[in-house]
């Protein structure tokens, strides 16, 4: 199965947020997709929890016509400088390809400043989060778990599985009621939804 997808590419970096695309990442990697790991250079990242990570490949190198979706998860580094802005851009790069991205938490800041919020919905931490980077798509900001629009996922840091279900929602990896089976299974731990899972063989 892996030969007939594209891989999903995760963005690492420095600081990045552990915590926010486990979820994603597990079930996709389950479903066949490969994930790459994409970082600034190949020389190794450090997560926010210690984690070492040896990219799979550097920025550069990475073409939207290799990718099924980009990853960006937050980190420390979106909201202290511009060390991060090379993958606002390569968000766009995606965009404008057609292939779809998804973001959270901090990244969610790094496209709004690179204007890629200004003209669709979308969500994140808070609304003033986003309203302090100075983007013009403060009326278009939804009080969500996620939100998905024209091929761009959001989310807030507190949002995994939300944010999960959604790029599972995207790529076709679950749909329907076994798509919300598994977001009530994983978020809200609810037995019954087990049942519906395995009854479609996605458990």
């Amino acid at each position: 199965m892996n030969g007939t997808r594209k891989p999903v590419h995760l963005a690492v970096y420095d600081t990045l947020a552990d915590w926010e695309t486990g979820h994603a990442t597990a079930h996709l990697a389950r479903a066949g997709y490969t994930v790459r790991t994409v970082a600034p250079t190949t020389a190794p990242v450090t997560s926010i929890g210690g984690l070492r990570v040896q990219p799979d490949l550097a920025l550069a190198d990475l073409r939207p016509e290799d990718s099924s979706l980009l990853v960006l998860p937050g980190a420390d580094l979106w909201d202290t400088g511009d060390d991060l802005a090379s993958f606002a851009r390569t968000a766009r790069a995606f965009l404008a390809a057609g292939v779809p991205v998804a973001a959270i938490c901090g990244a969610t800041a790094g496209l709004a400043r690179e204007g890629l919020l200004d003209d669709r919905r979308h969500t994140s931490a808070v609304s003033f989060y986003l309203a302090a980077t100075g983007y013009a798509g403060g009326e278009r900001y939804v009080e969500a778990d996620a939100v998905t629009d024209r091929g761009l996922i959001t989310a807030g840091p507190t949002e995994p599985v939300a944010f999960a279900r959604e790029i599972l929602g995207l790529l076709g990896v679950y749909e329907g009621e076994v798509l919300d089976a598994w977001y009530r299974l994983f978020h809200d731990s609810d037995p019954e939804a087990y049942a519906v899972l395995e009854k479609a063989g996605a458990a």
